[in-house]
């Protein structure tokens, strides 16, 4: 049996060769912007990650995540949180930057821009509303997510 993180090497590999990769998302961690087990991200190459690129990063020396970067350090050091968590980050340095998520990949094979003006707009305006993240996810989770998820 083949292991997520030697599925994720080989990913991360095909994406250092300039191929473009489909990658499904487990979890919830980026709710809203992509359901965990129902969507998929693409991935390419990091050229120069940017605070606000979804990214795929090796954190903290032991496990890769699909998340935010919400802070670059001038000595390379990266923040990362995910847009569904209220609380708590991961840090990695920018080499360990695997690879950028470029679009979201729907269950019908529709590829939306990640970075779609409304999409970054958006973004932007949830990261302002981390206070209450933790309220809004609640009725997110409890109504139209189990609608999405039936």
């Amino acid at each position: 049996m083949v292991s997520d993180n030697e599925i994720i090497r080989n990913a991360v590999a095909l994406v250092n060769e300039g191929m473009r990769v489909t990658f499904p998302v487990k979890g919830y961690s980026m709710l809203p912007f992509i359901i965990g087990g129902r969507e998929s991200v693409d991935l390419v190459k990091p050229v120069a990650p940017q605070v606000g690129d979804v990214v795929l990063a090796w954190v903290d020396g032991c496990r890769y995540v699909v998340h935010r970067i919400i802070r670059i350090n001038e000595d390379g050091r990266v923040t990362l949180m995910g847009d569904g968590n209220i609380a708590g980050v991961e840090h990695c340095h920018l080499d360990e930057v695997a690879a950028v998520a470029v679009n979201v990949v729907t269950p019908q094979g529709r590829h939306l821009p990640l970075y779609a003006p409304w999409r970054v707009k958006a973004s932007r305006l949830w990261w302002r509303l981390l206070p209450v993240r933790r309220w809004i996810l609640a009725i997110y989770r409890r109504t139209w997510l189990k609608l999405v998820l039936r």
